[in-house]
C-alpha cells in the first residue's frame, strides 16, 4: 500500500524547485525542462485543491495531504519514465511535509514523513522570495514569506539536502541552475 508514496529507481538526475508559494517554482520549472528538452512535474496539489476549492470552497485539510503525496509521486514516476538526463519537478514530498507542519501546528502523518525523507533528489532549488507574491485561490500566506522561506531552508538543513538558493529575476534564476544542473551532468 504505502508503494504508492514511494520513487521508482532510476538513473537520472532530479532537481527539485523548493520554496514558499509564490516564488517562480513553476515558472522556472517550465524554463528547466525547455532549456534540456526534457519534462517536468507539476505540482498535483494546486490541481487537487484547486478542484477542491471549486468544487466544495474548502481549503486544504490534513485528510488531503496523503492523497496529494500519492497524486505526486504517481505523476512524478510516470514522468521519470518519459524524461531525458533530467527530471525538473515543481515540488516534491519534503515540501509536502513542510507545508503540513506549518499549517497543522507541527503534524505530519507518518506516512508522508517516510516517504518525503526517503525520497532523494540530486538537488533542492530553494527560491527566494524576492519576486512579488501573487494572490490566487489557494495562496494565503503573503505577510508570512520571511518565516515560510526560513523553515523551508532549516528543513533542508536538518535533512542535509543538497540546495542552492536562488535570487533575482526570472532570468538570473535561469542561469543560476542551469550552472549548477551543469555541475551535476559533468560528473
Amino acid at each position: 500500500m504505502e508503494e504508492k508514496y514511494k520513487q521508482h529507481p532510476s538513473n537520472i538526475i532530479k532537481v527539485v524547485l523548493f520554496g514558499p508559494e509564490s516564488t517562480g517554482k513553476t515558472t522556472l520549472s517550465e524554463q528547466l525542462a525547455r532549456h534540456y528538452h526534457t519534462v517536468w512535474v507539476p505540482e498535483y496539489a494546486r490541481e487537487y485543491l484547486q478542484r477542491k476549492w471549486n468544487n466544495e470552497r474548502k481549503t486544504c485539510e490534513p485528510n488531503d495531504l496523503l492523497p496529494i503525496a500519492e497524486g505526486q509521486m504517481k505523476l512524478e514516476n510516470e514522468l521519470t519514465k518519459k524524461a531525458t538526463d533530467i527530471l525538473v519537478c515543481d515540488t516534491d514530498l519534503l515540501e509536502t511535509k513542510v507545508y503540513s507542519e506549518a499549517y497543522y501546528i507541527g503534524r505530519c502523518d507518518p506516512v508522508l514523513e517516510k516517504f518525503a525523507l526517503e525520497n532523494t533528489y540530486d538537488l533542492y532549488f530553494l527560491t527566494y522570495i524576492d519576486i512579488p507574491w501573487e494572490a490566487d485561490d489557494l495562496r494565503d500566506k503573503p505577510g508570512e514569506r520571511k518565516e515560510m522561506f526560513s523553515y523551508f531552508k532549516k528543513t533542508l538543513e536538518k535533512y542535509d539536502r543538497n540546495f542552492i538558493i536562488l535570487k533575482g529575476g526570472k532570468k538570473e534564476r535561469l542561469k543560476t541552475a542551469i550552472e549548477h544542473i551543469e555541475k551535476l551532468l559533468e560528473k
